[in-house]
């Protein structure tokens, strides 16, 4: 049988339920044999730089992924030097992974844009995509690429989080609610992020 493993790749600032639900739907949905979690360096369709340097949002990845045992924390990325173009990344999890099902695990969001991503045509034969739906978002890709991608929609109970709402309440110093696992909000407290 086939193995299949899934990326989820992402800036992780902070990482959050949303981005474990993401995974764990794939994960058991697709009977994947592991997720790769690829905290990036410096992501290209990012407006602003991340808040937490590269090295904590690594760390910040490894506490919230821990109680996952099918979660392998890939950290190539963070090493790279540059911009991090997932085709980049995808080209060498072919050398990697060369007998496997290479399954890029994105948001609705980001399947919005994925006609913006560099060489897509490229990336489209690299790897498969899975797509969380979320909030009502359409889960029907760019028509200039349907026909191109090979696409899974997968379903989870809605998770109502995000990066930035979570780094505007930490700067604000209100409550994050429970999108932070708490290894998570400790090291964030420990190290004094998302502070003004």
């Amino acid at each position: 049988m086939t193995r299949v493993v899934g990326i989820l790749g992402g800036t992780f600032d902070p990482p959050h339920a949303g981005h474990i639900a993401a995974a764990t739907a794939a994960w058991k949905q697709m009977k994947m044999d592991e997720v790769r979690v690829i905290p990036a360096g410096l992501a290209p369709l990012r407006a602003a730089l991340p808040l937490a340097s590269a090295t904590d949002r690594l760390a910040m990845v490894k506490l919230a992924f821990e109680p996952c045992p099918w979660a392998v924390i890939d950290d190539r990325e963070v090493k790279r030097e540059g911009v991090c173009w997932s085709v980049d990344t995808a080209r060498e999890l072919a050398r990697d992974f060369p007998k496997v099902r290479r399954v890029w695990i994105i948001g609705a969001d980001q399947l919005a844009r994925l006609d913006r991503w560099k060489d897509i045509d490229e990336l489209s034969t690299l790897v498969e995509f899975a797509v969380l739906s979320r909030d009502g978002i359409s889960v029907v890709p760019p028509a200039s690429i349907a026909s191109k991608l090979k696409l899974t929609v997968l379903r989870a109970p809605p998770v109502k989080v995000s990066s930035t709402a979570l780094r505007l309440a930490l700067q604000e110093r209100k409550p994050s609610g429970n999108g932070l696992p708490k290894s998570v909000r400790d090291f964030i407290e420990e190290h004094s992020l998302y502070t003004k």
